[in-house]
């Protein structure tokens, strides 16, 4: 247990980088899939089309290879980004496309007799999505929502592939020192583990809560 007790303030570390890229890709992915969303129901064609195209290569390309060509093939082109930003940035792109898909179901479950009663009462379209559609889509797919942040904090561990010092990284490092495999990587996975527990406990009181009030799902 020497590997643990020894180390824990560079486990503590990784640990906390994790979170936060976690956090960060989550934000992100939320908002670009939220606009993308707006894109992909939206009544201009061209808009469509790119959010179609977005999902397209988001839902079906490995997030580490987005992640290495930011990280080493940028900066051959001029663009100047850490190891740790192509980290959330790979996870933002790839997760907005499953948070697009997220909510455009959720978009869907609203009735459209809604809609159309806000259309007739001469509400702009800008208006009813933010207003009216949004947010039941929002409450609708919460759990699915709440999958996606586990697999921002499970792509995470893929920053360990450049380098970013999060905690499959320090685990690794610390595998290299001391050769063990086993308590290194068991103690990695039951962090990660716990995390994600966590957030599935506070998904599912969110959505208790959202379910108790009044018309937030009607």
């Amino acid at each position: 247990m020497d590997v643990i007790t020894d180390n824990l303030g560079m486990i503590g570390w990784g640990l906390a980088t994790t979170v936060i890229i976690a956090l960060l890709a989550y934000a992100g992915a939320l908002i670009l899939g939220a606009v993308m969303t707006v894109f992909r129901v939206g009544p201009i064609p061209p808009l469509r089309l790119l959010a179609t195209a977005w999902v397209t290569v988001a839902c079906n390309i490995p997030t580490l290879c987005f992640m290495i060509l930011l990280a080493f093939g940028a900066p051959r082109v001029g663009v100047g980004i850490s190891l740790f930003w192509s980290a959330v940035t790979a996870i933002v792109f790839s997760a907005s496309g499953f948070v697009c898909e997220t909510l455009r179901s959720g978009v869907n479950s609203v009735p459209k007799g809604q809609i159309e009663a806000a259309r007739a009462l001469g509400m702009p379209f800008g208006f009813i999505i933010r207003a009216i559609v949004l947010p039941q889509a929002f409450a609708r797919t919460i759990q699915p929502l709440v999958n996606i942040f586990i697999s921002c904090l499970i792509g995470s561990s893929l920053a360990a592939a450049i380098g970013v010092r999060e905690l499959t990284n320090v685990t690794q490092q610390l595998n290299i020192v001391y050769a063990e495999a086993v308590i290194t990587f068991l103690l990695s996975g039951l962090i990660y583990l716990g995390i994600a527990f966590g957030a599935t406990k506070i998904g599912a009181l969110v959505e208790r809560a959202v379910t108790a009030t009044p018309g937030a799902r009607s």
